[in-house]
């Protein structure tokens, strides 16, 4: 590619669904001598930066790893402040995304959750669930084994009440239980602060996904970074040579 026009790389080359892992709110902290907590509401800035650009992009899907069925295990005022600040995000964002015509999805068991909690998430879907916009889905005790295994449970049942015969079970068929099933599978999978694995994070729609670590923080996490990961990306799949630079001017042109 010669051109470093915005308009000589088509939109059709950016990836249609992207999933974060959005890691090092609490190392980001510590490296500051802050507590966990401001780590994690530095981490939710990043998160308002990064839905504005994928939106501003027409990325079709935005999918982020906001709380595993693992992190359970944290210390407990870590949990209580963690489910306050996704009561409070929900209740203050969810208007701004309804606005921008962003379709919020939580996915993941939300029988955990508070009812308070489980009562703003409905809320907030059905306020945005006709936008045409982007998809964001907030993935919040999930674990991809967990999304298997319920999506065996439901084709297991059906089967059991004979609507479904065991010979029609396929990979079409189990898809279609999975969280996601409306959605295209991952593209490209983005983990922050430098970990290399995957953490069991949407296991089956990640299966051909391009996988991009670096080193960065969560908090740290900008509209430059996004866009480089972007590229990396539109220079694996399709070879196109794109930069950075050319992703922020694409960026730019969808802003004017």
């Amino acid at each position: 590619m010669t051109d470093s026009s915005p308009f000589s790389l088509e939109k059709d080359a950016l990836p249609k669904h992207i999933a974060i892992i959005m890691d090092g709110n609490g190392r980001w902290a510590k490296a500051r001598g802050k507590a966990r907590i401001s780590g994690h509401r530095a981490g939710a800035l990043a998160v308002r930066r990064t839905v504005s650009t994928a939106a501003q992009l027409g990325i079709q899907a935005l999918t982020l790893f906001a709380f595993s069925s693992e992190n359970w295990r944290r210390p407990q005022d870590e949990v209580d402040l963690l489910m306050k600040l996704f009561l409070h995000a929900l209740q203050r964002e969810v208007k701004k995304l309804h606005k921008h015509q962003i379709k919020l999805q939580i996915i993941g068991d939300l029988s955990n959750f508070s009812p308070a909690l489980q009562k703003q998430i409905a809320k907030a879907q059905a306020l945005t669930a006709n936008n045409q916009g982007l998809v964001l889905n907030i993935a919040a005790n999930y674990g991809g084994k967990w999304d298997i295994v319920q999506a065996a449970q439901q084709l297991a049942t059906a089967v059991e009440r004979g609507e479904l015969d065991a010979s029609q079970v396929d990979e079409s068929t189990f898809a279609k239980a999975l969280c996601l099933s409306d959605l295209p599978d991952v593209d490209l999978m983005i983990r922050t602060s430098g970990e290399q694995r995957i953490s069991n994070f949407l296991l089956w729609q990640m299966a051909y996904a391009e996988l991009y670590f670096t080193s960065a923080f969560w908090p740290d996490f900008d509209e430059h970074r996004f866009a480089e990961a972007i590229a990396w990306y539109v220079n694996r799949e399709r070879r196109f040579g794109c930069t950075g630079e050319q992703i922020s001017q694409l960026l730019t042109t969808a802003s004017e």
